[in-house]
């Protein structure tokens, strides 16, 4: 009779606030191990592509881990590290057009502020292609669908600058805490994608 009593009874389901912040924990765990993938310095758009897409299957119930990260990573970094080599150009052209608008050349500050602002888009559209990324498909197609919905989805856009300005500030003060966050700025690039796709 206890038996039965035990085998009727239907698995305990976890709390909302648990599952949450396990998802929580889970993104903090994701920006340890992007950060990892990043030290290859051109491997940066594989990484955040791996880290989506190992979230992406958290969030569904299936079953993902470091193996399958690992994975996911060398998969994208077949066409990715060229995508990551000619982010490091563009910023070494910001880097140039700064330098001019601070040497007081005519018109060095517009061209510093536009040269900024496009970088910060280029950063958003990558986060955007690694969102959606998967191992059959391709950084250029991804990349060109990005910059659409980058221009097209001003809100979810502004949503990751936000992300990316944490990242940034979390270095400033306080270095180490930037890592973790590195995956919540992956998960938020996850979301974005999903609120458009919904849309």
């Amino acid at each position: 009779m206890a038996q039965s009593r035990v085998k009727d009874r239907s698995p305990r389901r976890e709390s909302v606030f648990g599952e949450r912040f396990a998802i929580f924990a889970e993104c903090l765990l994701t920006g340890v191990w992007i950060a990892v993938a990043c030290l290859g310095v051109v491997t940066y758009p594989a990484a955040f592509a791996a880290g989506a897409r190992h979230l992406r299957r958290r969030t569904t119930h299936r079953v993902s881990g470091l193996r399958e990260f690992v994975v996911d990573f060398r998969a994208a970094v077949r066409g990715g590290w060229a995508v990551g080599l000619a982010g490091w150009v563009a910023a070494a052209a910001v880097r140039v057009d700064v330098l001019a608008a601070r040497a007081g050349l005519p018109g060095g500050p517009f061209v510093g502020a536009v040269g900024i602002l496009a970088l910060i888009g280029l950063a958003v559209a990558l986060l955007r292609a690694a969102a959606l990324w998967t191992p059959d498909s391709t950084w250029r197609a991804l990349l060109a669908g990005a910059g659409r919905r980058t221009v097209l989805d001003p809100a979810g856009s502004f949503l990751l600058v936000c992300g990316l300005a944490v990242v940034t500030l979390s270095a400033l003060f306080v270095a180490p805490l930037a890592v973790p966050v590195l995956g919540a700025v992956a998960a938020a690039a996850v979301a974005v994608e999903e609120r458009h796709r919904r849309r």
